[in-house]
């Protein structure tokens, strides 16, 4: 009986371990939205999977830096003028919960999930961030890459900037706004031997990519779509 009773004690406490390291799912966590600031949600990453795609580690931000970080942010909108400035007016008053800061920090996010899902060939994971056209384009390179045997390798440095360069409301209720990226990334193609087809795994290059996204202000959906991407180099 006491070495029943001695099992029974671990077991208990081993459950209630596994509980609080785990937590609870109600049945009502919200979707994630990548468009939620980051200081009122942790964005969600994609798993890494080995020859993929790989997230430099980052020290965890401080308050203070997030609130140096958001008034930055803050000011550098605030600063903005002339078209760009009258098409976020415009799609603000379509919809008076649009808040550009939140759009900003939630267009880094992702981005980060768009880069890390295409190097992965993750085309489950881009279908609902893309509409048809750029889904079409993402999905076709990653059918081409799979046909060659290849796989592609992205680290993502960072986020030197994100940008808003245009917005407007067009059609009479389709929300664009247009986000300048600048980050640095290694990228790096391999060939179903392990070796480097196309890139240099120590060059860390400064990338510029342009992405518009796109909503109905009508749609009960929060849910912003990439509608057109751009590299200017």
């Amino acid at each position: 009986m006491l070495e029943i009773l001695f099992f029974a004690i671990v077991a208990a406490f081993l459950g209630w371990r596994l509980y609080s390291v785990l937590g609870r799912r109600t049945g009502h966590e919200k979707p994630f939205d990548p468009f939620r600031s980051k200081e009122t949600e942790a964005p969600a990453t994609l798993p890494e999977r080995e020859g993929t795609v790989r997230r430099l580690p980052e020290p965890a931000a401080r308050p203070e830096r997030v609130d140096r970080d958001r008034r930055k942010l803050e000011a550098a909108i605030a600063s903005i003028a002339g078209d760009v400035r009258r098409g976020l007016d415009e799609i603000r008053g379509a919809d008076p919960k649009f808040d550009p800061v939140d759009f900003v920090a939630g267009a880094r996010v992702a981005f980060e999930m768009i880069v890390g899902a295409f190097a992965q060939g993750d085309t489950k994971a881009l279908r609902p961030l893309l509409n048809d056209l750029v889904y079409g384009n993402f999905a076709g390179a990653i059918e081409d890459r799979n046909r060659n045997k290849q796989r592609h390798e992205t680290t993502l440095v960072g986020i030197l900037s994100a940008d808003i360069a245009a917005a407007e409301l067009a059609k009479g209720d389709e929300a664009r706004v247009t986000v300048k990226f600048v980050s640095q990334q290694i990228n790096v193609t391999k060939d179903q031997e392990n070796r480097i087809v196309d890139g240099d795994p120590s060059e860390v290059a400064n990338i510029t990519d342009i992405w518009t996204f796109a909503r109905s202000v009508k749609s009960r959906d929060p849910n912003w779509v990439l509608i057109a991407t751009e590299s200017p180099q």
